[in-house]
Formats: structure tokens, C-alpha cells, sequence
């Protein structure tokens, strides 16, 4: 791990490996000293936000680095479940990527625990990590558009379009579940942390 200068108001752990980055993130939520504002994972980073006025770049350097990595705080959010019609334009062409029938795909992607290792691409769009094997590529070509509630994979993340947008993921599924609301105190239904369950839904 390292620690990076990023400004006069945040500094940046920088980590080897994606699940790395998450046990950190989950370890330093757990103890987040005052003074620490917000903390904003990605794929390879964890970015603290600070109050000079509370807190001294030095010292939340000292945090970052010295502050343990667990594997036991997946139980820091609550977990949500989310109703998917495995309908998805991409289900068979995925599966036989895979290597399996579309009732295995969609049978291990319902079944496996997914937890959010990070907002990123559109505002509430969840990047899911979950169980090896259903990883796949990116589509060669990406859509003009994609409607809101898409439910893709790409790489080794599973993911809910927020919003209909432009984009390049491998559609299983569609879901009527609002994933960004912006009346709401909180506007993401989904934070990094938190564990996501698939349901099949007829």
C-alpha cells in the first residue's frame, strides 16, 4: 500500500488488488477518526477526505497507513435484495462465453453474494464484486443506449444501470428497482460496502 498527496484537504492509499482496496475501505470505515470527512473507494484506491481544522494531513496519513486490513467487515451496510428478469439481450451470447447454459449463468449470478466495491460511471451505478467464473469481457462494441434497470457484467463486476446511458456491459437482466433518487437523504440505493442479492423474478 501506498499513500499519495492528493491536495490540501485529502490524501490517497493506493492498493495492489481489488479485494485489498475493499478490506481496507470496510476496516477504515470501522475507525474513522474525527475529522475525517469522507471516504471514497475505486478499484484501487481508497481517497480520505479531510478538516484541516481537525485533523493534519500527517496525521491521517499516519492512519491510513498503520490502520489494519480485515476480511470481517462485510456486515458494515445492510444487505439489499434486488428482483432481476433474466431477459437481458446478452444472456445466452454471455453464457455460452462462459462456457455454461444461461440456466447455470443465471443460477450462479441469483445464488452468489455480491458486495458494492464502488460507485463510479454514472451517479448510484454499483460496481458488484462476487464469486470467480462469471467474469467476461466488455462488449466490442458498446450501445448508443442502454435502459434503465439493465443488469450487466463486465470483468469480474456485476452492475445496474441507474439511468439509460451509453454503454459497453454484457445485459443479463432488467430490474425495476430505482437505484438513484435524488430527493432522498441518501441518493444511491446501493454504498460500497453493502452486500446485493439477486432474486429471480418471473
Amino acid at each position: 500500500m501506498r499513500v499519495l498527496p492528493f491536495g490540501d484537504r485529502a490524501i490517497l492509499a493506493e492498493y495492489d488488488t481489488l479485494a485489498e482496496t475493499m478490506d481496507a475501505f470496510s476496516s477504515l470505515v470501522a475507525v474513522r477518526p474525527r475529522g475525517v470527512r469522507e471516504l471514497v473507494p475505486a478499484a484501487r484506491t481508497v481517497l480520505a477526505r479531510i478538516d484541516p481544522a481537525l485533523i493534519s494531513l500527517r496525521a491521517a496519513e499516519q492512519w491510513l497507513s498503520t490502520t489494519p486490513s480485515t476480511h470481517a467487515a462485510s456486515d458494515m451496510n445492510a444487505s439489499l435484495i434486488i428482483s432481476v428478469r433474466y431477459d437481458g439481450p446478452d444472456l445466452a451470447e454471455t453464457a455460452e462465453i462462459l462456457g455454461m447454459s444461461a440456466e447455470e449463468l443465471i443460477s450462479r449470478h441469483s445464488n452468489a453474494e455480491w458486495r458494492c466495491a464502488f460507485i463510479g460511471f454514472a451517479p448510484g451505478f454499483a460496481y458488484l464484486a462476487g464469486p470467480t467464473g462469471l467474469e467476461v469481457p466488455r462488449r466490442a462494441t458498446s450501445r448508443q443506449s442502454v435502459p434503465a434497470g439493465s443488469v450487466g457484467l463486465a470483468g469480474e463486476f456485476t452492475g445496474i444501470y441507474p439511468r439509460s446511458s451509453p454503454g459497453g456491459w454484457q445485459l443479463i437482466g432488467t430490474t425495476d428497482a430505482v437505484l438513484w433518487d435524488e430527493t432522498r437523504e441518501d441518493p444511491s440505493t446501493i454504498a460500497p460496502g453493502m452486500t446485493v442479492r439477486f432474486e429471480v423474478q418471473p
